[in-house]
């Protein structure tokens, strides 16, 4: 509590009492005098008094102060307003001792030493005396809501009186009464409508209770006599003072200190329901505010303490008082609670603000409150600094406004006005009005000021230039209607409403009236959003809307409390759109959208509680700052933007986290805080957080938003249908879009139709086949859609099977117009369709036929045909060109010759079936055959040639071709009844009549016959069945074939060794091998090797078996050294091309098992491969390269023994040719050896000598171009394939014998040896390219150059 003023001391005790309602007086009474002081300490009024001050009271409006002293009958009583002092003399001549002014009138009660009372009205100044009411004196008193009065006198009554002094009731009490209050009693029935209940002190130590009106079931009692004493503890000491409060609750002090809290219901009677000590020694002064605040006064320490009574064991305030300052004794509140003065036994008294007065205003960010009785201080609560600002005010304000800069506080009838800086203030004018003002608005340059319901508004500085006429203004204007009853005041805009449900926005730049709005009922409430062109408005009924001056548009505000105070808009720019409320303790939170697929709409947030007392003043970023009656500011968060409970920490698991992410979505998006809800769906990194973005941004009309969260989510759908929309500009266009994409397609319809575009609507009904509404949207909207919808209506109903509905449209979708011939054909189709099923063939016959489209008379012939109308379907399919149908509906009505004359056009195996058989039954059986042919019935035309024509030789024909299972048994049957049985088993193997073919063969020893049909189409039963057949027989050779068959490799390779090898086409040593190969067993393999090498009959075998059984058996090293033997025998005789296929195929084996190729088989293929290229390169007369290839064999001359004389002879004259004289008398020199110069041919012996006798010294050697080697770049010939830098084998070109460079590579596709790509590319250009290694054809598409040929450096030393 703050100390407002202090009043110095008399030198004695004081009595003093605040003015009742208005607060602005206190009365001080000493013994001789009365002063009355203002609200801020200065004394307006002294009054003195004859005699010594007796008792004084305020009446209930606290206009006028009774005041009695003891030297005469005199009543002082001063007039407030008037500030006037009266004297009313009482004509009695008994000392006044007591008075109290009425509750509901102006009657003042005045009680004397002797026990009358004087009942004086003020207001007519009669006095009615009633002389003896007690025989002693009467002490105190207190009137009831009823105009009645009670008094308590020391005679030990207490009567119960009227307004005129009679008496109702008197009853008698044990002690000297005293503090009598009146109140009601707490009870179970209905509340009293006045006060019956009675209290009263008794002798200091008990509490006496008196119901004027009612009674206890268990007392005895008569009503009006119910009465209750209440005793309390001794401890408690003597009871100071007490106070009625709540519903029949008595709050008692006591002088010890305590206070007890009791019940009056007569249950609780006598129960202490509360007790607390808020001091400790001594309670000496004990007062009741009109706000339930308890203030007492007591010593050791001495303090002032307060106390609600809402919760009277906690203490709201401990004011500690230096005893220095005098002992408290005296109390008295103001009855708003605001002011509580104490008085001290030396007459000091102290005043101290408990609470003030809950005035605040905001505009903007700005908020301006009042601190104290005389204080106003402002600061903006979104700057981070938070800067008070503290206006002195001449006055205590009874209303305050602001502005950004300026700022108004008055009360009554006169206004000051201040500017505001940012660290100081200056006062810039007052104003009085002709009349109470009830609020004034501020902003800018001007103020609206409200007064008996009207609104100046005029500049707050008159010093400011400006237009007369738009210096100040009054409405309503002359022709205004209605009582004004709010107003607001923005930066562009005074906004007022009337009673009459006007709502009024003049500009202020313009000076006019912009916009007028009459609402259905009287406005209470006017709150605009930051811009001014939003507001919210709560009309007489208490319904809410915010309001457009746009348009005039309303949007209902839902769930708006029926006590709504005020609202309060957002003014954060992230937060634009909320409000907030004002209710009893609480605010709703609210969400404005301008714009969402439904138009404007208003989105309920939720409550906040806020605690008793608190007044909203300003919304920020959903923080609400808030007045209380300490005139402090609190802050709260509104529960829609209090973030939820992080629970998020160390031991947070992945279900908390995801739900703590979950619910900050969900109110982000409720906020429209997509940047927040983007980052949070990124953490929550699942389909249903950026499913909820995509919602949220379509109900928004955020296309674009919504299609990114759709691309996150995946929704490929929903990102393609959201595409075509980003550019529509037309928001009802847009949302009705958008809402047929949510399924709501009413509202997208009504949407649409406001558009730009309501043709959209009738495109979405025919999208949705809803055909109904369709038409009747095509009947409005567009007319020359209808024959379409009728169609598409009609194909819907036709494929649900309401065909008289489908045929009743698909006539009304026919307009006979020339641009309309398609959909007309279209329509016809149907109604010839429709017209069959309903039963109206001829018409859908005529209609069919008539139609241009083959496949309309198809569909009807089939609904005909369905119909077993099959006459008149047949007819329809001819004339649609459907003969196959055609002629099997003919066959069901055995019209044979129609069928035949359709044959030519029918491909149907079943019908041809058909007809074969009448044709047969009638006895033409080559029509028949011919039928059946095309039938496909092979087993009938086999039937007829054998048992009606005899032509034997056709049947087997036929059955040879067909392979027809049953028709070789036919044939079979045949033979075997004319005894040919080799012929016999042929056809029942043909037959699959495997058994029986096999059981004949061995009856008419016709086994090799059956072996050689059967091939390999026996299974292992037969084949071996067939192998023991043989066995026995001795034919070694089948009975191996047939053994190796059934898996027998031990008996298969046991009789291919003891069969004959010189049988003709069979290689028995050839299976022996292919036998080893799949046994995979060493005993047979040393078996057969040993065969080979002659060590069974001493007579080895070709080493090419040999070879191939390696092969067989997979041991390729094995084979490769034994393909070298072979390759070098072949060479040494002069096979030279068979050397080379033999290591070629080997090479390639070698290559593809990822097996080291030896450097002897290498060099060996590379030998004789250039050997064959020489030819090649002859006969294109290229005899450079051909030269170098021979030099290339000539060096290796011992490796081909059969031909050297004839391969130097070759070399000598292909170098002769190419210009490499050196070389060529090299080689005619080795010519004219001895052992060679006999030998050479006579056609070049002459050339050759001449060679060698010319000599080389004169001669010129072509120098061979050098290119790079492919593995360390170092140049080398082009013919040379030894790198003597990396030691390596060079690869060669297929083509031209060349190593290989790495810019020049490509390989042939069939068996992958490297060849310079520009000569293989050019060769393959020419007619009848092969490979020249392989000789599989080539062509250009085959070859491709590989940019990389790193992989194919070393095909041939890849190891196993």
């Amino acid at each position: 509590m703050k100390r407002v003023f202090t009043i110095d001391g008399s030198n004695g005790p004081v009595r003093i009492q605040w003015q009742k309602r208005h607060g602005n007086f206190l009365a001080v009474a000493t013994s001789h005098r009365v002063q009355l002081y203002a609200r801020h300490g200065d004394m307006r009024r002294e009054i003195s008094l004859p005699g010594v001050f007796g008792y004084m009271d305020w009446q209930k409006d606290g206009d006028v102060l009774a005041v009695l002293h003891d030297r005469n009958t005199v009543i002082y009583l001063w007039e407030a307003h008037l500030q006037k002092l009266l004297q009313v003399d009482a004509n009695l001549k008994d000392q006044l001792t007591w008075c109290s002014w009425s509750k509901v009138s102006s009657h003042l009660a005045v009680g004397t030493s002797k026990g009358s009372l004087i009942v004086y009205n003020h207001q007519s100044s009669k006095k009615v005396p009633v002389i003896g009411k007690h025989s002693k004196r009467i002490t105190c008193g207190a009137w009831n809501s009823q105009n009645q009065i009670v008094l308590g006198s020391d005679d030990k009554t207490i009567s119960l009186n009227s307004v005129d002094g009679d008496e109702l009731k008197k009853i008698s009490v044990r002690l000297e009464p005293n503090n009598i209050r009146l109140s009601n009693m707490k009870r179970d029935a209905n509340k009293a409508l006045f006060e019956t209940s009675v209290s009263a002190v008794l002798g200091r130590r008990t509490l006496f209770l008196w119901d004027t009106e009612g009674s206890t079931p268990s007392s005895g009692d008569p009503p009006g006599q119910v009465q209750v004493e209440l005793a309390f503890q001794n401890a408690y000491g003597d009871i100071v003072d007490y106070a009625w409060y709540g519903d029949g609750y008595l709050c008692i002090a006591f002088s010890n200190g305590f206070t007890v809290v009791v019940s009056t219901h007569p249950t609780e009677i006598g129960h202490e329901l509360s007790q607390s000590r808020p001091h400790k020694n001594s309670l000496d002064g004990f007062v009741v505010s009109g706000a339930s605040k308890v203030a007492s006064v007591g010593s050791s320490p001495q303090q002032i303490t307060l106390v609600d009574l809402s919760d009277p064991k906690e203490a709201l305030v401990i004011l500690p008082v230096d005893e220095e300052m005098g002992r408290l004794e005296k109390m008295t509140w103001t009855d708003d609670g605001q002011l509580l003065s104490v008085s001290t036994a030396d007459g000091t008294v102290f005043t101290y603000l408990a609470s003030l007065t809950v005035l605040g205003a905001a505009c903007q960010t700005r908020v301006a409150y009042l601190t104290s009785l005389t204080e106003v201080t402002t600061f903006d609560p979104s700057q981070q600094d938070g800067t008070m600002l503290r206006i002195r005010v001449p006055v205590e304000p009874q209303f305050l406004g602001v502005g950004a800069d300026v700022m108004a506080v008055g009360m009554n009838n006169r206004v000051w006005f201040f500017e505001l800086h940012e660290d100081r203030w200056e006062e810039i004018s007052d104003r009085e009005y002709l009349g109470n003002v009830h609020c004034v608005k501020v902003c800018g340059d001007y103020a609206a000021v409200l007064f008996e319901d009207k609104i100046l508004l005029h500049l707050v500085d008159e010093c400011v230039e400006a237009e007369e006429s738009r210096e100040s203004r009054i409405f309503p204007g002359p022709a205004g209607k209605g009582a004004i009853v709010c107003c607001e005041l923005t930066q562009d805009f005074l906004i007022y409403g009337t009673d009459q449900g006007g709502i009024h926005y003049f500009y202020l730049e313009e000076w006019q009236l912009v916009s007028e709005y009459k609402h259905e009922v009287g406005v209470r409430l006017l709150a605009p959003d930051p811009s001014g062109t939003r507001l919210t408005l709560t009309d007489d009924k208490g319904d809410g809307y915010v309001y457009s001056p746009l348009d005039d548009s309303l949007v209902e505000i839902p769930n708006l409390g029926a006590g709504t105070k005020g609202v309060l808009w957002d003014q954060s720019p992230l937060d634009r759109g909320v409000f907030a409320t004002q209710e009893q303790n609480q605010v709703r939170g609210y969400m404005y959208l301008r714009e969402s697929i439904y138009g404007a709409q208003c989105e309920y947030l939720g409550e906040t509680s806020l605690g008793e007392g608190y007044k909203p003043l300003l919304l920020y970023g959903g923080e609400i700052w808030c007045l209380n009656a300490h005139g402090k500011i609190v802050s709260f968060q509104m529960m829609s933007h209090k973030q939820p409970e992080d629970t998020m920490g160390d031991n947070l698991n992945h279900f908390v986290e995801e739900q703590f992410l979950e619910e900050s979505l969900e109110q982000a998006l409720r906020l429209n805080r997509f940047r927040e809800s983007w980052s949070l769906a990124h953490s929550l990194n699942n389909k249903n957080g950026w499913r909820q973005i995509a919602e949220r941004s379509i109900y928004l009309l955020e296309v674009e938003l919504a299609q990114r969260a759709y691309r996150e989510e995946g929704e490929g759908g929903m990102v393609l249908s959201l595409e075509s929309l980003i550019s529509v500009e037309d928001k009802n266009l847009l949302a009705g879009h958008l809402l047929a994409l949510r399924g709501e397609f009413d509202s997208a319809q009504d949407v649409m139709l406001r558009s730009s575009q309501p043709q959209a609507a009738l495109s979405m009904r025919r999208d949705l086949l809803h055909w109904d509404q369709a038409l009747q949207l095509a009947r409005a909207l567009s007319p020359e859609q209808i024959p379409a919808i009728s169609r598409e209506y009609a194909q819907q109903l036709e494929f649900q099977g309401d065909y008289s509905g489908a045929l009743e449209n698909y006539d009304r979708g026919v307009t006979g117009r020339d641009e309309d011939r398609e959909n007309d054909l279209l329509c016809q189709a149907g109604m010839a369709r429709n017209s069959v099923r309903v039963g109206e063939i001829s018409r859908g016959e005529n209609l069919a036929r008539q139609h241009p489209s083959q496949l309309v008379k198809q569909e009807c012939a089939q609904l005909l045909e369905n119909l077993k109308l099959y006459g008149q379907a047949g007819q329809l399919y001819e004339e649609a060109r459907e003969f196959e149908r055609a002629a099997s509906v003919y066959a069901r009505l055995k019209q044979w010759n129609k069928v035949g004359n359709l044959l030519t056009q029918v491909t149907s195996p079943k019908i041809h079936a058909q007809y074969a058989k009448a044709k047969e039954v009638d006895g033409s059986y080559a029509e028949s055959i011919r039928a059946y042919e095309q039938a496909g019935d092979y087993e009938s035309i086999i039937r007829i040639n054998l048992e009606n024509l005899g032509t034997v030789e056709e049947a087997v024909r036929v059955a040879q071709e067909s392979e027809s299972h049953e028709g070789a048994k036919l044939v079979a049957r045949h033979y075997q009844r004319r005894g040919q049985f080799a012929e016999a088993v042929e056809f029942l193997v043909l037959s699959k009549c495997v058994d029986e073919a096999f059981q004949m063969a061995l009856q008419q020893n016709e086994m090799k016959r059956f072996a050689e049909i059967i091939g390999d189409r026996a299974s292992l039963e037969d084949n071996l069945r067939i192998a023991r057949y043989f066995d026995d027989s001795r034919e070694h050779y089948l009975a191996g074939v047939f053994y190796l068959r059934c898996g027998d490799h031990s008996k298969a390779l046991q009789h291919f060794l003891m069969a004959p090898t010189g049988l003709a086409d069979k290689d028995t040593i050839a299976l022996a091998i292919e036998t080893v190969g799949k046994a995979e067993n060493d005993g047979l393999t040393h078996q057969l090797i040993g065969f080979l090498m002659g060590e069974t009959d001493g007579e080895p075998k070709d080493a090419r078996y040999l070879f191939q059984l390696y092969m067989a058996l997979k041991q390729y090293r094995e084979a490769a050294r034994t393909a070298i033997i072979i390759a070098r025998e072949d060479q040494a005789a002069g096979n030279y091309r068979n050397a080379r296929d033999m290591l070629l195929k080997m090479y390639r084996e070698l290559r593809d098992k990822h097996i080291r190729v030896p450097n002897e088989m290498f060099n060996g293929l590379m030998l004789l491969h250039s050997y064959i290229l020489v030819r090649f390169h002859v006969k294109r007369k290229d005899h450079a390269k051909a030269a170098r290839l021979l030099i290339r064999v000539a060096g290796s001359i011992s490796k081909f023994p059969a031909h050297v004389v004839q391969i130097l002879t070759s070399t000598v004259i292909e170098c002769q040719r190419a210009g490499l004289k050196q070389s060529a008398f090299t080689y005619a020199a080795m010519l004219m050896r001895p052992e060679y110069r006999q030998l050479i041919d006579a056609k070049w012996k002459n050339n050759i000598e001449n060679i060698v006798r010319r000599g080389s010294e004169k001669d010129e050697q072509v120098n061979e171009p050098l290119l790079p080697c492919p593995f360390c770049h170092t140049s080398l010939p082009e013919y040379q394939l030894d790198c003597p830098q990396c030691k390596n084998n060079v690869p060669y070109c297929l083509q031209t014998g060349r190593h290989m460079i790495l810019e020049d590579w490509t390989r042939c596709p069939h068996c992958h040896f490297p060849a310079l790509f520009s000569e293989l590319s050019q060769y393959t250009n020419e007619e009848g390219a092969m490979c020249l290694m392989c000789s599989l054809a080539l062509s250009p598409r085959h070859v491709t150059k590989i940019d990389d040929p790193t992989p194919y450096l070393r095909p041939h030393e890849t190891i196993e």
